[in-house]
């Protein structure tokens, strides 16, 4: 006969056991990707921080290390030329013009399909077109991406360089300086400076998409040894933003605006300049996405056009195939995000 104490001891055992077999498989280590951002937070990047807001990166087993960045171009060389980041986030004319010149870099997911950059003009300056701008002052920045395509832009209207005051101003205070009214109008990125300047000069672009200058504009890239050694957690990121995307533009813009300042409290972010940035980027993503396609989803036409523009530009020298610049399979379902 067993004592009362060794029955208790059994009994402990037996509920140890009980535990140990109903317990969970213990959790996969989460794989880790690290990104590079485009800029410092602004609006374009608000899918990847709602989706690590929300956890639906982890979710789908994914350790996300998001890095703010200080320029498409920049990302770009980082990026392709290393091998500290598994994916970049960038202006992908960026990418095309880089893996021309020999970077091992391919698209992976286009979310702005249409160029971002255009000109900024007040909405009461009468300013409609590049046939406007006879005998106007515009700021551009000669160093910056709009810069090789300015000649083609004027000349939809008519114009050369000569019709015109162009002015060159640093990136950096190009902005300030339109806003202040130094400038009839600017060459700049559309979406993130015209919810700025618009605060205290109320403006409207023009973009250069509208005039014959097709260019896919911001989405992720990876280098082709990046993408070959770690195709499938690339994949699961790549879908999670797309569809995060189309969760925001399905009605929680205000959503996103609250993960990003809640994800990048320190950058003292504007809810309205982040809300009007979303706003403005809706246009320039051309939903909805074509027939069968998730978006996010390289189309194979966007390319070809850019590679027309690009080399028109002088931009690209040597690849002639649009195909050559992305990868069209690693956006799929993403059941972590809510429709």
């Amino acid at each position: 006969m067993h004592s009362p104490l060794t029955r208790r001891a059994a009994g402990l055992a037996l509920a140890g056991l009980g535990l140990a077999l109903s317990a969970p498989a213990t959790a996969q280590p989460l794989e880790k990707i690290k990104v590079r951002m485009d800029w410092t937070p602004w609006g374009v990047q608000a899918a990847m921080h709602l989706a690590q807001h929300k956890g639906w990166f982890k979710a789908a087993g994914l350790d996300v290390q998001l890095e703010d960045g200080n320029g498409s171009v920049t990302t770009v060389q980082i990026v392709g030329g290393g091998d500290q980041f598994d994916v970049g986030h960038a202006a992908l004319a960026s990418m095309m013009i880089a893996r021309d010149k020999g970077l091992p870099v391919k698209a992976i997911a286009v979310f702005a399909r249409l160029s971002d950059i255009g000109l900024l003009v007040p909405r009461d300056g009468g300013i409609r077109g590049p046939g406007d701008l006879r005998g106007r002052k515009v700021a551009y920045t000669a160093g910056s991406l709009e810069a090789p395509f300015i000649d083609a832009f004027l000349a939809a209207g008519g114009l050369k360089r000569s019709d015109l005051e162009l002015v060159n101003i640093d990136a950096a205070g190009k902005a300030a300086s339109y806003a202040a009214g130094r400038a009839d109008a600017a060459f700049s990125t559309i979406p993130f400076f015209l919810p700025v300047v618009s605060q205290t000069r109320p403006s409207q672009a023009i973009r250069f998409a509208d005039h014959g200058l097709s260019m896919p504009s911001f989405g992720l890239f990876a280098t082709e040894a990046r993408i070959a050694a770690r195709r499938e957690p690339i994949a699961r990121f790549t879908s999670i933003v797309a569809a995060t995307w189309q969760y925001i533009y399905n009605g929680h813009e205000d959503e996103a605006v609250e993960a990003l300042i809640a994800q990048r409290p320190q950058a003292r972010l504007d809810k309205a300049v982040l809300r009007g940035q979303l706003q403005a980027l809706r246009g320039f993503f051309q939903l909805p996405p074509p027939a069968g396609q998730r978006l996010g989803t390289p189309v194979a036409s966007d390319f070809s056009a850019a590679v027309k523009t690009l080399t028109d530009a002088g931009l690209l020298k040597s690849i002639k195939d649009g195909n050559a610049f992305f990868v069209p399979d690693l956006v799929r379902p993403a059941p972590e995000v809510p429709k």
